[in-house]
């Protein structure tokens, strides 16, 4: 889940340079394509592999960890990646999701892209809460049996 997370919005690091540093370089360049989002998501998911074990401890008291293994990371990234470029594709004229064709057929700003983010955010954040709530409550009968 964390992979995930961070390759979501990994691709929007690339108009924040832009914006920050002035950079004469479009605003949704190559990391919005789907030909770049994929061997970005691999060095997401690797790199998140990596940071696996220092990280471990965390997204665990957070009940964020439950890998499967190296690929598992690898997936999350990929996806991440793909579905950010996915979503924003119908919001932003500037994108060329399949570069090196310059149209944009995704294009639909009528699209209801942000209250698609804003259910499946609320959606997501039950789902945390439903878990939270299972994890305590799994505890607490852990601790009385003890």
């Amino acid at each position: 889940m964390p992979t995930l997370l961070v390759a979501s919005v990994a691709p929007d690091i690339e108009p924040f340079l832009v914006i920050l540093l002035g950079l004469d370089y479009p605003l949704h360049g190559y990391l919005h394509t789907f030909l770049a989002a994929i061997p970005y998501g691999v060095l997401i998911g690797y790199a998140m592999s990596l940071l696996e074990r220092p990280l471990g401890p965390l997204y665990r008291s957070l009940l964020l960890e439950d890998s499967v293994g190296e690929s598992s990371f690898l997936l999350a990234g990929v996806i991440g990646t793909l579905s950010h470029v996915l979503l924003d594709s119908p919001l932003y004229g500037d994108i060329r999701p399949f570069y090196p064709i310059e149209e944009n057929p995704l294009y639909d700003p009528s699209l209801p892209i942000h209250e698609f983010c804003v259910l499946t955010l609320l959606i997501g954040a039950l789902m945390y809460l439903i878990i939270l709530m299972r994890a305590s409550i799994h505890r607490a009968s852990n601790s009385r049996d003890a």
